[in-house]
């Protein structure tokens, strides 16, 4: 026992060198652009100059951002599942008991009935993590270097020395786009001071290799801090995760790569907030509570829809949307409140399964409620 607790105190605190790499580097940037270039370069006086004071007031803004943001990412604990996704203690004590794979997974089927959860296995199975004893969440996957399941889990990143999810997501794309945005200030302020000292129209001081290094460095970060918020950029637009764009999410009918998507507005509302405000703080807005997401869901049977277009002689319509609150009805539908109220005027029927979970309550409890509207479907 003593030496594996060793061992794992000793990957522990290796786990914080990318994250001493990033800070020394940082840090370094730091001195490099206001004591070597600000004061150094233009000399002690011309701090008092509108150019070199402005040079200053706007790196230290992106600096703050940039810092504040990268260490929300670093600070914030991953989010977990609460006590209702594990097993209950007699359906525990017989899943543990049973061998055999298919009655285990009609134990947890039965537990699953009482759980917003509507994403399966590649095999169609229960998600279920031994590790941690408990039901996943949509969307939750185990952590191999955190030891947790963690909630709309997108990666683990070695440079932050923590999983990035449900808690931290936002906190690490304003990273991205805040430490884009600080290599592009420096960038754009010392290139003419790096074409100086690149044709000697300087003298050769220790501030020479300072200027040019910190150029050739902050546009190395740029380019690969870019291409990384681009991607997630991306993602955001999609609502998806890294591992759900390599691996679809399986819901009960199959793979659904956009099976989460609710449109580009929630899609980016959902991470950061519904209030445009604070979007560029490192403050936690993001919509749901990480257990629930509403999912876009629609199966249509061929079979009952001919049956009951025989019946009404109009073309049916059977949704089935399984949603966290009810407003978001209108999210599914893609239209306004208003959009759907005018739809009321005609006369096909549209049934929605709408699936209300409480997370507020101690205890899971799934509430099934149908809702019969007389209304037009535009396709």
């Amino acid at each position: 026992m003593a030496p594996s607790h060793v061992l794992r105190c000793c990957q522990r605190a290796l786990n914080w060198i990318p994250v001493l790499f990033i800070n020394l580097v940082v840090g370094w940037s730091y001195y490099a652009y206001v004591v070597e270039l600000c004061a150094s370069v233009n000399g002690i006086l011309t701090l008092v100059l509108l150019s070199t004071v402005s040079y200053l007031v706007i790196f230290h803004i992106f600096l703050t951002m940039f810092v504040w943001s990268y260490w929300k990412t670093i600070c914030s604990r991953p989010a977990a599942a609460s006590k209702a996704f594990g097993l209950p203690r007699a359906e525990k004590e017989l899943y543990e008991r049973e061998e055999r794979a298919e009655t285990q997974q009609e134990i947890l089927k039965k537990v699953a009935r009482d759980l917003p959860v509507f994403t399966r296995t590649a095999g169609g199975a229960i998600r279920y993590c031994d590790h941690c004893q408990i039901i996943k969440p949509d969307r939750c996957h185990h952590c191999s270097t955190c030891e947790m399941c963690v909630l709309k889990m997108d990666h683990h990143c070695p440079w932050v020395n923590n999983c990035v999810g449900f808690s931290n997501y936002k906190y690490f794309v304003l990273f991205l786009a805040y430490a884009s945005l600080y290599c592009v200030v420096i960038c754009a302020t010392v290139i003419k001071y790096f074409i100086k000292f690149w044709t000697k129209q300087l003298p050769d001081t220790h501030a020479k290799f300072h200027i040019l290094f910190l150029f050739f460095v902050a546009a190395l970060f740029f380019v690969s801090i870019l291409s990384l918020l681009s991607y997630h950029l991306w993602l955001v637009g999609k609502n998806r995760t890294t591992i759900e764009a390599f691996r679809a999410p399986v819901f009960i009918n199959g793979q659904d790569k956009s099976g989460f998507s609710l449109g580009f507005k929630r899609n980016v509302a959902e991470v950061f907030g519904d209030e445009a405000k604070y979007w560029i703080f490192p403050v936690f807005s993001s919509l749901g509570d990480g257990l629930s997401f509403v999912t876009r869901l629609v199966h249509i049977d061929p079979e009952q829809a001919n049956s009951v277009l025989q019946h009404n002689g109009k073309r049916p319509v059977i949704v089935y949307v399984f949603l966290s609150n009810i407003q978001s009805l209108s999210w599914v539908l893609n239209c306004d409140v208003t959009s759907i109220a005018a739809l009321l005027m005609e006369r096909l029927t549209l049934v929605c399964l709408v699936t209300i979970f409480n997370t507020h309550r101690t205890t899971a409890k799934r509430k099934t409620v149908e809702y019969f509207f007389d209304i037009s479907f535009v396709c």
